[in-house]
């Protein structure tokens, strides 16, 4: 493509021709090749800027970046902008041809829910015989063909590439994480959405935002950018959704289990099977469980509807729809215990996963809680969540999460400081997680309920650096099936 039209709609100055044909944008200057455009990105640990030689020397032709450097010569036109990454992700979405306008793109953002709401969307409308594309935690689907996820939201280019795909396959419709950090760092910029979705905000990624308030402002951001002819549709149980939408353009509609709002549920009764539920004045059974994935479904309703879909046939779907891998998934055993996994990483995820299974078992059932908390991560929820898995369960073993470069007793030392001195003969730590889980196991009787929680639908475990193959739900299912085995 031409540079003149992929610079389309950037303010800057531009120092040679605009004229060149361009292969590929890049900002990895590992991966620059002939004719490539280079756009230098001031990251959180190295600056693209310090690498524009080695792109010139690769065969990049053009240069985007914030700051001209000297020395430069006519072979390689230089574009000199305010924020690389805003320029980054219009370019993006030019060289891309603007995929976003030709989807109805849905966007979620929100501490706890998105990746369920995102799925649950997808699958709702590719029951409506849509083709859809998803880009989510978990995976990133184009219709039902699927591509591996690395991060909640992809790169600006990456999102621009995948929607362009999507576009190209036919797709109507696309579901997609709005993470605080892409929002902070321009990732999603130049995309068009026609529904923005906020769940809550609660105590997560202060190690990136710092401050609760900043975290705030990031996610406030996705909706002061939308357009008019938009939706923001935001949980008005949560009390900071009028902060999110009061400066907003988009038409603004609400959804809640608890307060007063445009769409309404509420559950009936709760079984670990499923729930019923009333939803804008109609009951019906549905396969999930809990308040939260109760808000989750009207989430998932209220998008359908303000997308044009007819009420009673939503509400059809809807009562189909399974769990979305990873939360709130359950295992059953041969001699009646059940284990749930669920990604509950944050204090307010953890707390609302035990209240429903409190608010479900029976009194004689004991709840065991396997619980850690990420290495590399931000500390503060560390005492937290420790304090919430004793004070709410029967049992709890603390065990490691993904450690990353941190030592894995320290950060079970951090949670174990937040356990209340008479819930203490309750808790065990055991760092090696398999181990965690076989103890739970051990300890548990019929009718018990183990939760195994913060790492949900990941397959892997991170220690020292290093990821090695590892799934809650792999390993609870292999030690139920041993224990049946020894059972007979």
């Amino acid at each position: 493509m031409k540079l003149e039209l992929i610079l389309k709609d950037i303010n800057c100055a531009i120092n040679g021709s605009d004229e060149r044909d361009i292969r590929e944008i890049t900002f990895d200057s590992r991966k620059v090749g002939k004719n490539d455009l280079f756009v230098a990105i001031k990251g959180t640990k190295s600056d693209g800027h310090d690498f524009i030689d080695q792109a010139i020397l690769s065969g990049a032709t053009a240069i985007l970046c914030e700051v001209m450097p000297t020395g430069f010569t006519d072979d390689v036109t230089f574009i000199v902008v305010g924020n690389a990454n805003d320029a980054l992700a219009q370019a993006a979405a030019n060289y891309y041809e603007n995929p976003s306008r030709k989807l109805k793109l849905v966007g979620v953002t929100g501490t706890n829910g998105k990746t369920s709401i995102v799925t649950l969307s997808h699958r709702l409308f590719t029951a409506f015989g849509h083709k859809a594309g998803l880009l989510s935690t978990v995976r990133n689907l184009i219709g039902q063909e699927e591509s591996p996820a690395t991060h909640t939201t992809p790169d600006s280019l990456t999102i621009q590439k995948l929607l362009k795909e999507m576009v190209d396959a036919g797709c109507e419709y696309a579901f997609m994480e709005v993470s605080s950090h892409s929002i902070d760092q321009r990732r999603i910029g130049a995309l068009n959405f026609d529904v923005a979705v906020f769940t809550n905000i609660t105590h997560d990624h202060l190690d990136y935002h710092k401050t609760f308030d900043a975290y705030i402002k990031a996610k406030k951001q996705f909706f002061d950018g939308l357009p008019k002819g938009a939706f923001a549709l935001v949980n008005n149980d949560d009390k900071n959704a009028g902060v999110m939408v009061q400066n907003t353009a988009a038409k603004v509609k609400t959804f809640g289990l608890q307060t007063i709002a445009d769409f309404k549920v509420k559950i009936i009764e709760s079984h670990f099977d499923g729930m019923l539920i009333n939803i804008d004045n109609i009951e019906l059974w549905c396969r999930l469980i809990g308040d939260f994935n109760a808000s989750n479904l009207l989430a998932v309703y209220s998008i359908a509807i303000l997308l044009g879909k007819p009420k009673d046939e939503i509400l059809k779907i809807v009562s189909t729809l399974t769990t979305v891998e990873g939360r709130f998934e359950y295992v059953r055993s041969a001699n009646g215990i059940t284990a749930i996994v669920d990604y509950a990483h944050t204090p307010d995820a953890l707390i609302n996963v035990i209240k429903t299974i409190n608010q479900i078992r029976n009194e004689s059932c004991i709840l065991i809680t396997v619980v850690g908390a990420g290495g590399d991560r931000d500390k503060t929820k560390r005492p937290v969540m420790g304090s919430i898995a004793a004070e709410n369960s029967n049992r709890v073993i603390l065990t490691s999460d993904n450690p990353r470069s941190e030592d894995p007793q320290v950060i079970l030392n951090e949670m174990f400081a937040g356990v209340g001195p008479d819930k203490l003969k309750n808790v065990l730590v055991i760092a090696d997680r398999r181990e965690a889980i076989r103890t739970a196991v051990m300890m548990a009787n019929e009718g018990d309920v183990i939760l195994i929680a913060g790492k949900g639908h990941e397959t892997y475990q991170e220690i020292k650096g290093v990821k090695s193959h590892f799934s809650d739900k792999e390993v609870v299912s292999e030690i139920f099936l041993i224990n049946k085995i020894n059972m007979q």
